[in-house]
C-alpha cells in the first residue's frame, strides 16, 4: 500500500473526466443574449449618448489578499490565487472551459510518455521557442526544470515550504541535501525536459498532470549567477547556491516582479488588500492562444455590509461567487432593475465546519457526530442558501459528477446526521462525556469525561483532580473569521443553541482575521509563536476542489508530512488514508468506474469519521455591470480564466 504523499503542490493541473456544468454566463435561459442597456453609475463620459469608460474592472472579494505569491508553496489564500493566475501562465497542460486537460498549445511542441522497465514512467516535453516573460527574456526548458529544483530545494524546505519531492526519482535525496541533482528531472535540450515519476505512483488516474510545468524566473528567487545545468546524471544548478531567506523574499516582491502570464502586476498593497495588474504585453495567449483586451484589472477586498453600495456606485464592477442566499437575491433584484447581469453555476465545492482531530474534544469521533446532530443543517442550508443550494454529506461540491452519479446509493448508505439533539446526547454519554468538573455523575452544565494522559495532550482546560484523575471538558474553542455572515448564523443556530447548552456542550467563539485563522489552521510558527501552539479544534470555512479530485495526501498518517502540513485535520485513519491513495493511484487512467468505487468508499468512510461537517453547496453567482460583455463562468472555470474572454465595448 502507498502511504506517502500523492502529489506536489506544484503539479496542481492534472486529468479530468468531462463534468456536467451549466453552460456558459452571459445569456438568457432560451441561449439569447441579453439587450439590458442601463448603466451602473460608473460611466466616466458621455457623447451623444455613447458612454465611454475605463477599459478596467474592479473586482470585489469579501476574502482580501494576504500578498503571499509564493506559488502555494506556503499558503493558498483564494485572493492571493487570483492575483498568481493573472500573472503566471504557461504551463505545459491546462484545464479547458469544461474542465478537461488539454495540451497547452501555445507552450507545449511535443508530450510524450514511456513506462520504464523498473515501473517508473518518463514523461518528455517539448517547449515552443520564442515565449519570454514580461519584462522580454527569453524562457526555455530550463526555466521549467528550475520550477522544480527551488521548489525541491533544501533551502525551500528550511524557507517553510511545505513540498514533498518523494513523486520525482531523485527528489528524496535532493532536497535532503545528498546530492545537488535531481536525477529523475532532465535537462535534454534547450527547449526539452523530462521528468520521470517513481514507480511507487504508477498508476495514476490522473497521470499525464505529472509532466505539468511552469517556467520560474531564477534570478527573482536567487542573488547568485544562477544556471541549470544538465551534465547526464540529473538537472542541478550551477553558479552559487540558493538561500531560504531570498526563496522566502520572493513570495513578497511585488515591484518589478517578472512573471509570464496574460497579466503582470503593477502594485500590491496588503493594508489595504489591494492589488493592480495590467495587460502583459509580451503575452503569447492561453491554451488556445487567447489574449486578454481588458487593459486594467483591480482587486480590492469588499465590504458585505456595503458591497452591493460599492457596485451601484462604481467602485467594484464584479463581485465573484456570491454565495449567500440573500446576497443572491440582492443581486437578482439588480439584475431585474436593469445594468448588471449574473452568472449563476453549480459549486464545485461545499461549505463547512472544520476540525482538528489530534488534541481536546474534538479529537473524538463521538463528539464531531454529536456536534452534527446538534445543528439543523438542512434549514442552515436552507437560510444561508435560500434556494441557491442545498446540504451534501461529504467533501463534494452539486457540480461534481461523482456525486451526481452517487446520488441513489447516498440515499441509502450515508448518514445524513439529521437534527437530533437527543441522539447527540446518547453518542456523547456513550463516549464516556459523563461527569462534572468534580468528577461526579453529570447532571447539568458542562459535560466532562475522563481521559489518558495522551488524550488529555496541553489542553489548557483539563482538571487534574486529587486522585491523579485528567478531566477534559467537552469546551470546544472555535475560530471564525470577522464579517462572516456563515459564522453570525452557527453562533445562532448552534454555539449558542440552547440544545447545545442542554447537551452539556460548550463552543466558544474566537473572531478574528482571515489571516490569523489561516495562521491557526496552518500553525504556522514562522508567522508568529502562538500560532504553532493547538488552540482552535473547530474552524468554519469553504473549500474547493480542481476537477481533478485527489485527496491522497489529505489524510496521510506520515508524520514527515504532517509536519509539512499536510493533513490539516489530523484525522489519522488507514483506512481512510488508503482509500484515498488507492482512489487515484489503484486506477489506470480512463478506468471511471473503478474510480467511482473507490471515490465513494471514501466519502462513506470520511460520512463516518467526520473531520469536517458540510453545511452547503451553492449555485453560486457572479454579479457584474452588464457593459461587461462576454464574461462566462463556471465551476471549474473562474474569473481569471473567464476574463480573458470578456471585453468592454465602451472602454475609452
Amino acid at each position: 500500500m502507498k502511504t506517502k504523499i500523492a502529489k506536489i503542490i506544484a503539479l496542481q493541473i492534472a486529468a479530468v473526466m468531462a463534468l456536467g456544468l451549466f453552460a456558459g454566463c452571459g445569456q438568457n435561459d432560451d441561449g439569447t443574449t441579453p439587450t439590458t442597456t442601463a448603466n451602473n453609475g460608473s460611466a466616466v463620459e458621455e457623447n451623444n449618448n455613447t458612454e465611454t469608460r475605463p477599459n478596467r474592472v474592479i473586482f470585489g472579494s469579501t476574502t482580501g489578499i494576504s500578498g503571499d505569491l509564493g506559488n502555494a508553496w506556503w499558503t493558498n489564500n483564494a485572493d492571493d490565487k487570483v492575483v498568481r493566475d493573472l500573472i503566471n501562465d504557461y504551463s505545459t497542460i491546462s484545464f479547458n472551459k469544461s474542465g478537461e486537460l488539454v495540451l497547452n498549445g501555445t507552450v507545449t511542441k511535443s508530450f510524450e510518455s514511456v513506462i520504464n522497465d523498473d515501473g517508473s514512467k518518463t514523461f518528455t516535453v517539448g517547449i515552443n521557442e520564442g515565449l519570454v516573460y514580461n519584462n522580454g527574456e527569453p524562457i526555455t526548458a530550463a526555466d521549467y526544470v528550475a520550477y522544480l529544483l527551488v521548489e525541491f530545494s533544501p533551502q525551500a524546505l528550511e524557507a517553510g515550504a511545505a513540498v514533498a519531492p518523494d513523486l520525482v526519482v531523485g527528489g528524496p535525496e535532493y532536497q535532503s541535501g545528498e546530492v545537488n541533482y535531481i536525477s529523475g528531472l532532465r535537462l535534454l535540450d534547450e527547449y526539452t525536459y523530462a521528468i520521470t515519476i517513481s514507480s511507487d505512483y504508477i498508476p495514476y488516474y490522473f497521470d499525464e498532470s505529472y509532466a505539468s510545468l511552469s517556467p520560474l524566473y531564477l534570478p527573482m528567487y536567487a542573488s547568485a549567477d544562477l544556471t541549470v545545468k544538465d551534465d547526464g546524471q540529473g538537472a542541478y544548478l550551477d553558479g552559487g547556491s540558493l538561500v531560504a531567506e531570498e526563496i522566502d523574499a520572493a513570495r513578497w516582491t511585488y515591484e518589478g516582479r517578472v512573471s509570464a502570464g496574460p497579466y503582470q502586476l503593477v502594485s500590491l498593497d496588503i493594508a489595504a488588500s489591494e492589488a493592480v495588474v495590467e495587460i502583459n504585453p509580451n503575452y503569447a495567449g492561453n491554451f488556445e492562444g487567447q489574449k486578454p483586451s481588458i487593459e486594467q484589472i483591480v482587486l480590492v477586498k469588499s465590504v458585505v455590509e456595503t458591497e452591493f453600495d460599492a457596485i451601484k456606485t462604481g467602485s467594484i464592477d464584479l463581485l465573484n461567487a456570491l454565495t449567500d442566499g440573500n446576497e443572491i437575491n440582492t443581486a437578482l433584484d439588480l439584475v431585474e432593475e436593469g445594468g448588471y447581469e449574473v452568472c449563476a453555476f453549480e459549486r464545485s465545492g461545499y461549505g463547512r465546519i472544520m476540525f482538528q482531530c489530534d488534541f481536546g474534544p474534538t479529537q473524538f469521533a463521538a463528539v464531531r457526530q454529536a456536534v452534527a446532530y446538534l445543528l439543523d443543517r438542512t434549514e442552515f442550508a436552507n437560510q444561508f442558501c435560500k434556494g441557491h443550494g442545498s446540504v451534501v454529506h461529504g467533501p463534494y461540491g452539486l457540480s461534481m459528477w461523482m456525486y451526481k452519479d452517487s446520488e441513489e446509493l447516498f440515499a441509502n448508505e450515508i448518514n445524513t446526521y439529521a437534527y437530533n439533539p437527543a441522539k447527540a446526547v446518547e453518542l456523547l454519554e456513550a463516549d464516556g462525556w459523563v461527569l462534572d468538573a468534580n468528577g461526579n455523575p453529570y447532571e447539568s452544565g458542562v459535560r466532562y469525561k475522563e481521559v489518558t494522559a495522551e488524550e488529555a495532550g496541553d489542553y489548557p482546560l483539563n482538571v487534574t483532580l486529587s486522585d491523579g484523575r485528567v478531566l477534559m471538558p467537552l469546551h470546544i474553542m472555535w475560530s471564525s473569521s470577522e464579517n462572516n455572515p456563515v459564522s453570525e448564523l452557527l453562533a445562532v443556530m448552534l454555539a449558542n443553541g440552547q440544545q447545545t447548552a442542554d447537551a452539556g456542550m460548550e463552543i466558544e467563539q474566537a473572531v478574528m482575521s482571515f489571516d490569523d485563522l489561516l495562521g491557526y489552521l496552518y500553525r504556522d510558527s514562522s508567522q508568529g509563536e502562538k500560532y504553532g501552539v493547538p488552540t482552535y479544534g473547530m474552524y468554519n470555512l469553504a473549500a474547493d476542489f480542481l476537477p481533478t479530485y485527489d485527496q491522497s495526501y489529505y489524510y496521510t498518517s506520515d508524520p514527515d508530512l504532517v509536519a509539512l502540513g499536510y493533513n490539516m485535520e489530523y484525522l489519522f485513519d488507514d483506512e481512510l488514508d488508503r482509500l484515498s491513495m488507492d482512489m487515484v493511484y489503484g486506477v489506470d487512467p480512463g478506468d471511471t468506474a473503478t474510480y467511482l468505487d473507490y471515490w465513494q468508499k471514501f466519502i462513506l468512510r470520511w460520512n463516518e469519521l467526520l473531520p469536517s461537517i458540510p453545511l452547503y453547496s451553492n449555485v453560486n453567482h457572479t454579479l457584474y455591470a452588464d457593459w461587461l460583455e462576454g464574461y462566462e463562468q463556471n465551476s471549474v472555470w473562474d474569473f481569471q480564466q473567464a476574463i480573458l474572454y470578456a471585453s468592454i465595448p465602451s472602454a475609452e
